[in-house]
């Protein structure tokens, strides 16, 4: 099965720039100038990836990232010309896995499209597998090598939500919500103290790490064996 990305941007040369690109490497291309031709393939297409311009006449990139993000379990990456901490913050509040700032360079988009889709086939949707780690939602034990891990559900939720994005950056609110619930009364500190907790029970085994992104929040990185 070839991997089908589609591109949405409403310029044609770069439309076309990334349909030679990629096309060129084995992939299918399906392209789209807006919001709307983007969400009709969605629907009647099998897309494995999704790259989306930022700044789309009529339904805009944050709006369409966000639509993906609730309705297909697939990964995008944001093209846009705003490179601010701020705009940045913005996109992976709307769900984004990764941000590339124009201009840009195909070949690097590329190698980031293939990170994306490799760390996308490491999870299934009950367990997910790093290196010598395995976290199973349906007996929400961890695995390292032999040993067998029962961590508070919420240490639990929280590491698997994170494992399940390698790489992926959630914001605090992000995570809070998520795990939490959107009527949590408490603060962000308590993602602080979760990670914590989290970093000195793996952080030993060396499978992988969880990073603070100054200024955003929280992504785990996967460590090559």
């Amino acid at each position: 099965m070839r991997i089908s990305i589609l591109v949405v941007d409403d310029d044609p040369h770069i439309r076309e720039l990334l349909r030679f690109f990629l096309t060129k490497e084995g992939y299918r291309v399906q392209a789209a100038a807006d919001g709307e031709e983007a969400t009709r393939l969605l629907m009647e297409e099998q897309i494995h990836l999704a790259v989306v311009d930022v700044m789309l006449p009529g339904k805009g990139g944050w709006e369409l990232c966000q639509e993906i993000r609730e309705y297909y379990d697939i990964p995008v990456i944001l093209l846009t010309a705003k490179g601010t901490v701020k705009d940045k913050e913005k996109g992976f509040l709307a769900g984004t896995d990764d941000y590339v700032t124009k201009p840009f360079e195909p070949a690097e988009l590329l190698f980031r499209i293939k990170a994306l889709l490799r760390r996308y086939q490491m999870v299934s949707r009950n367990v997910i597998s790093i290196n010598g780690t395995v976290i199973d939602r349906n007996s929400y034990v961890v695995r390292v090598g032999e040993e067998q891990m029962h961590l508070p559900l919420k240490e639990f939720e929280l590491l698997a939500q994170l494992a399940s994005f390698p790489d992926r950056i959630f914001t605090r609110e992000q995570l809070l919500e998520q795990i939490w619930g959107a009527d949590y009364a408490g603060g962000s500190r308590t993602i602080d103290v979760h990670i914590k907790r989290l970093r000195e029970r793996f952080d030993p085994y060396g499978d992988f790490t969880i990073a603070t992104v100054r200024g955003l929040g929280y992504k785990l990185e996967v460590v090559s064996p």
